[in-house]
């Protein structure tokens, strides 16, 4: 957790006020590329400037304005921008209590922690556990940043989590795509592919452990980042490759002979189906330099995956059987 809080105020509950500090509850890993000018190599900067004189202008010397005229502004400090609805500011206003399963995933945004400040404690804990028993979540509107957020009050084992939440106007409509009809009938689903389906999500299912995933594509980027430095490749830009049209989609694809395809990789491989950290077969850079393996893109594995799939009918399957499971090539 953040040593400092983000926002300090209190969970409005009813006529209970709950006194907590805000902190960011995720962290991120991206990989940090530098913009660079193509021709000698040099990082791209950015600078704040006066558009009137062309000045360099330092953060001590910018304010916030409205335009209400065309290069006419009102001048918004942050204490006016408090001073517009101190209490919004300052609260997590709790507004309803509903089903968590009521809320879509596409309103959740980003989550942060909660935790009691000086004196809360013990309100704290009655709502977590109030949560908790309900089953429910709250629905409460807290301002940040100059943005009031709509958000979700969790309970997550022994914490309260924030959550902000998509306003209704930020989603959008999806009657325009081109969705399969809602019916098993209707989309040309056989009791049998779909028995044969939930029979390979049975065989699938595990316990959530999230620690055994991780980012492989930027382990990948960093291998060949390696492998450019030790070939003294810095400086050298790759020409893209001529992109591959896709496979057209069949109407003819035997769902019941790839369902039990599937089945029979997945009985197959057992255990050895759980990919183990790709860190652990590239301990030694040597060795992945002296025999560099064939790279493959996603859209390149699934183009080839599925023309064979489109192009064998049931009376392959023993030859499907012995090709190298999906789960493999995903670990490999």
């Amino acid at each position: 957790m953040a040593a400092r809080a983000l926002w300090k105020g209190a969970i409005s509950f009813g006529l209970v006020y709950i006194p907590v500090e805000m902190y960011t509850a995720v962290q991120e890993h991206d990989l940090d590329l530098t913009m660079l000018d193509r021709r000698d190599f040099s990082p791209v900067g950015y600078k704040r400037y006066n558009k009137k004189t062309g000045k360099e202008v330092t953060w001590d010397d910018i304010v916030k304005g409205y335009e209400y005229e065309d290069n006419e502004y009102v001048v918004l400090s942050d204490e006016d921008l408090k001073r517009a609805n101190v209490e919004a500011t300052q609260t997590i206003d709790i507004v309803a209590f509903v089903e968590a399963a009521d809320v879509p995933l596409t309103y959740y945004e980003t989550p942060y922690y909660l935790a009691p400040a000086r004196g809360g404690a013990k309100v704290y804990a009655l709502l977590r556990e109030t949560l908790r028993k309900a089953g429910k979540i709250g629905i409460a509107t807290v301002v940040m940043r100059t943005k009031q957020h709509l958000c979700a009050l969790v309970c997550v084992e022994d914490k309260i989590v924030l959550n902000t939440l998509r306003y209704a106007t930020e989603i959008r409509d999806a009657e325009e795509l081109k969705l399969p009809p809602a019916t098993l009938k209707a989309a040309g689903i056989s009791d049998k592919e779909l028995q044969m389906a939930l029979s390979l999500v049975d065989g699938m299912s595990e316990e959530w452990k999230p620690e055994q995933y991780h980012d492989t594509y930027k382990e990948d980027v960093m291998a060949m980042i390696k492998k450019k430095i030790k070939a003294g490749q810095t400086k050298t830009i790759t020409a893209p490759e001529k992109d591959t049209a896709a496979p057209k989609a069949s109407n003819v694809v035997d769902l019941v002979a790839l369902l039990q395809n599937s089945l029979g990789k997945r009985g197959a491989k057992g255990a050895a189906a759980k990919a183990k950290p790709r860190a652990e077969e590239e301990e030694d850079d040597e060795e992945v330099e002296a025999k560099p393996k064939p790279r493959r893109t996603t859209s390149t594995t699934r183009a080839k995956s599925g023309a064979k799939s489109t192009a064998k009918t049931a009376s392959h399957t023993t030859a499907a059987a012995k090709r190298k499971p999906a789960a493999s090539r995903k670990a490999a």
